[in-house]
């Protein structure tokens, strides 16, 4: 595996799944994949979990591990193309990947919409200047448009609290003070979609994600009837996507909050959410705080759908 972006890239789900579970018996059991190698996280966007458990798989098979934020102690990057660099961006990404490439063997990169160009977006620029120009295997640790990591570990988190082969899955809307990207929405109703679950979107209109991630998902306006007999409930919010509101916010309408209320619409399910979340905006305190919630173990997962494509991407050098 040279990349890992979408769900394509993983290959059988099952297959998967399975890999994952036994990583998770046994962390240690690949250490001499990563000995001698190098992997370099490039973050221009915060976070918390996805460099913890990023790091943390990658020790677990005896990487090095060397950690780039781009925003404290490096040089401002020029992304685009033709412009004159008189600001204060003093290098180009364009120069400044391909000397990243010779200090390792993989890459991982951060990075999210920007909302300033929904095509630039998209079209993941950031992202493909990394696969063009580093020479070295490259996968997202989220980006403007996808959060596969996250995704492979809610996939992973259900197959091992479900109890039902096929159950049902809502993706439901929730309030939100700020703009958020569509990239955790896009990933977990892709493979949501190609798990082949019940799956449900519910939202207020005009928050309608891109058609070729959202599929052949049921998409439904009235949370209500949308989270009945639920057997997972993922709560996310994000700006629309759609133009020309494109990245704004439309609603926060607080009716869409996840409470014991809505909860009790559904099957006794589990609920989910990527974090960090806003208490008693996304979710009220009693429902995260329930026994029913997965969100710890679910953020857990993360180390173990990061060593799965680390494995797989080592395995193919």
């Amino acid at each position: 595996m040279r990349s890992f972006i979408n769900v394509d890239d993983i290959g059988d789900l099952n297959i998967a799944v399975k890999e994952a579970l036994e990583l998770k018996s046994n962390r240690f059991g690949y250490k001499h994949l990563g000995e001698n190698k190098t992997l370099l996280m490039v973050f221009f966007n915060s976070s918390l979990r996805t460099r913890l458990s990023t790091q943390k798989a990658a020790m677990n098979l005896g990487m090095n591990v060397i950690v780039l934020d781009v925003n404290q102690g490096a040089w401002k990057l020029e992304t685009e193309r033709g412009v004159v660099m008189d600001g204060d961006k003093s290098e180009h990404l364009l120069e400044a990947i391909p000397v990243m490439g010779s200090y390792c063997d993989v890459i991982g990169v951060r990075s999210f919409a920007r909302f300033e160009n929904k095509a630039d977006d998209y079209e993941e620029k950031i992202l493909h200047q990394f696969i063009k120009y580093s020479g070295k295997p490259v996968f997202a640790m989220e980006t403007a448009t996808v959060h596969p990591l996250q995704a492979f570990a809610d996939l992973i988190t259900i197959e091992e609290f479900k109890k039902v082969e096929r159950p049902k899955v809502v993706l439901t809307w929730a309030p939100h003070p700020k703009a958020l990207p569509q990239a955790v929405p896009n990933s977990f109703a892709q493979w949501m979609n190609a798990a082949e679950y019940d799956f449900v979107i519910t939202h207020p209109e005009g928050y309608e994600l891109d058609p070729k991630f959202s599929g052949n998902a049921h998409i439904e306006y009235n949370q209500d009837k949308a989270l009945a007999e639920a057997d997972f409930v993922y709560a996310k919010n994000w700006s629309a996507y759609t133009d020309p509101n494109y990245g704004k916010i439309l609603s926060k309408d607080m009716s869409w909050t996840v409470t014991t209320e809505k909860m009790s619409l559904t099957n006794n399910a589990h609920f989910m959410h990527c974090l960090p979340v806003r208490r008693n905006m996304i979710v009220s305190d009693d429902v995260i705080e329930s026994e029913r919630s997965l969100v710890i173990p679910e953020a857990a997962n993360r180390e173990i759908s990061a060593q799965v494509v680390l494995k797989r991407i080592l395995e193919s050098l």
